[in-house]
């Protein structure tokens, strides 16, 4: 007599079940901040910050927005624990939500170094290639940078701005004694901000500064373009100029008496190459300070949710960005502390030392000739 198949459900062990269960959770918190990424870009926080307490139609009305659709993300908003509402008892168009004002600094002070609603936006453009990134995954070609679009660039951007403008200049530069003399003096300095971007960090040494002088280079042109108005705005257009432009120019060569590399150096397909460029930037006397991610000294399975989150950027973005053009480091987001070292002795430094700069974000290096 043949036997009959086993076709009952296997039980499920804890780890199954744990799981599953982190799956959903992970897949309801990318919706949430889809979410926030719909709230920030129709401006919705803004008015509920502005006007307090509203319905669907009143904050529809006052956004230009649909009222259906409104209804329906505050609803999703509220039962997500980021909004308010008076009354849930009450018929859906009499309803009033609110923004909960221990919220607005994550959500709208985007000079407020709890400013997150810019990481869905980010978020958003990490996963806009999603496609290409699929074929480079089968290729080992990357992805440009420029395909991520403005999502990406200003959301990114917009996190780093308030560190950037309160931060870099008021507690950073002055806890590295000689380089905020130098920066202090009555006699110009001149700083070479490398992979600039948006322009933020170039600003916020200007305004530190009041006699520095920066240049800030990149080369992407939308960005270069972005960091010439925010200068315009924050009056320093006269000290701060921006460049699409390669800075390993031989004209630039010992210009500098600082170079800043600010959270760009695993980007880069070839780092050896470009921290050779800003050793030679750096005039006899002249010092290259690198900031990157704050990851673990060694690859640990248990590295904690900041790491976790800064492979998750490496998957999507940093290395496909970084393995654009030939003969890539292929780096990756999460750079140790000693791939930069080694980076940097190929690149001919006889200096480099990690900076005593708290920040649970960001580590610091100062490297010389």
């Amino acid at each position: 007599m043949a036997e009959t198949a086993d076709t009952t459900t296997p039980t499920p062990t804890d780890r199954t079940e744990a799981l599953a269960e982190e799956l959903f959770a992970g897949t309801n918190a990318a919706l949430t901040l889809f979410s926030v990424y719909l709230g920030t870009r129709l401006e919705l926080y803004d008015a509920l910050a502005a006007a307090g307490a509203q319905t669907s139609a009143e904050l529809a009305a006052r956004t230009g927005t649909d009222e259906r659709y409104v209804r329906e993300w505050l609803e999703h908003q509220t039962v997500s624990n980021v909004l308010a509402v008076d009354d849930e008892r009450a018929p859906a168009d009499e309803r009033r939500y609110s923004l909960p004002e221990a919220h607005e600094p994550v959500l709208v002070d985007a000079d407020s170094l709890y400013y997150l609603a810019p990481l869905a936006q980010a978020a958003a453009g990490l996963v806009g290639p999603l496609e290409d990134v699929v074929d480079a995954y089968r290729t080992g070609e990357g992805v440009a940078f420029a395909d991520y679009g403005a999502d990406l660039h200003e959301g990114q951007a917009a996190m780093n701005r308030p560190a950037f403008l309160y931060l870099l200049g008021e507690e950073w530069l002055p806890s590295i004694p000689d380089v905020h003399e130098r920066l202090s003096s009555e006699t110009p300095a001149r700083v070479a901000d490398i992979g600039c971007g948006h322009g933020w960090s170039s600003v916020g040494i200007a305004q530190a500064y009041p006699n520095v002088r920066v240049d800030g280079y990149d080369l992407d042109e939308a960005s270069i373009d972005a960091a010439r108005r925010n200068a315009e705005a924050y009056g320093v257009a006269d000290r701060v100029t921006f460049e699409v432009r390669d800075a390993s120019d031989p004209e630039l060569e010992g210009t500098y008496d600082l170079v800043t590399a600010f959270e760009c150096v695993h980007d880069m397909a070839d780092p050896v190459g470009a921290l050779a460029t800003m050793r030679r930037l750096a005039n006899g006397d002249g010092v290259v300070v690198v900031m990157d991610e704050r990851v673990g000294d060694e690859f640990s399975a248990d590295a904690g949710e900041m790491e976790q989150f800064l492979y998750g950027c490496s998957v999507f973005h940093c290395l496909p960005v970084g393995r654009v053009g030939e003969h890539s480091a292929a780096t990756g987001t999460v750079m140790r502390t000693e791939t930069l070292r080694g980076y940097a002795e190929e690149a001919g430094f006889g200096t480099f030392e990690v900076l005593p700069i708290e920040n649970e974000f960001w580590r610091f290096y100062r490297l010389e000739a």
